[in-house]
């Protein structure tokens, strides 16, 4: 009993972590640093998701916190590294809401999250139920970074912070997603940030800028 109450209290302080990297993803201007906040949130995704493996006994549990290292810690970070370096690009471009209005709106975003996700934590059985609340203010938390940036390389980094929080919401409600569906989304992130990468050359080549105003400027004539 105390060991299960241990561990526990380390997801939920694992949990807490990927809370606040995610509030200070949506703070960072510099592209760097954001890619260092995205990688350290694999490194925390993996750590947890061994962790529940480990307590629960799932063997497969071990073969998705190994496909998160690979994946988010190590080959995405590395393709986001060699596409900025390459495009030149250092600082998002201001942000369609300034940054203390945007930590508010992050904050009201978590209290709801932490609503919605009481009834549903109280049906689950997994030691890790009591973090659905913050898994679902994870996702929420990038899904207003997307909004909110104008670059399309910080946006893509929302959108993969999203994945994130889902896929931490499926390890605190279910145990985790079955290997075949997680080896397809890894699938299709890999190929999907392959085809973006494409697409950032392009817009940069016809812009000369990733600020996705351009886009919609083009739209309206």
């Amino acid at each position: 009993m105390h060991h299960s109450h241990l561990i526990a209290e380390l997801l939920k302080l694992l949990a807490s972590i990927l809370l606040l990297i995610s509030f200070a993803m949506l703070s960072q201007r510099r592209t760097q640093r954001l890619i260092t906040l995205f990688a350290l949130q694999g490194v925390i995704l993996f750590v947890s998701t061994c962790i529940v493996a480990y307590s629960a006994g799932l063997r497969e549990l071990y073969y998705s916190a190994a496909l998160t290292l690979l994946l988010k810690v190590i080959a995405l970070p590395w393709i986001f590294n060699r596409l900025i370096h390459r495009l030149g690009i250092r600082w998002d471009s201001e942000p369609l809401v300034n940054i203390p209005i945007t930590m508010l709106v992050g904050l009201a975003l978590v209290i709801f999250a932490f609503g919605l996700a009481q009834p549903i934590s109280m049906m689950a059985t997994t030691i890790t139920r009591n973090t659905l609340g913050i898994a679902l203010a994870v996702i929420l938390l990038a899904f207003l970074m997307m909004i909110s940036r104008r670059m399309a390389v910080t946006q893509v980094i929302g959108f993969l912070a999203m994945e994130n929080g889902l896929f931490f919401a499926a390890t605190s409600a279910t145990y985790g997603m079955p290997m075949v569906i997680e080896l397809g989304i890894a699938l299709d992130l890999l190929v999907g940030v392959f085809i973006l990468g494409i697409f950032f050359f392009q817009i940069r080549e016809q812009f000369e800028s990733l600020d996705l105003s351009n886009l919609e400027a083009l739209r309206e004539d």
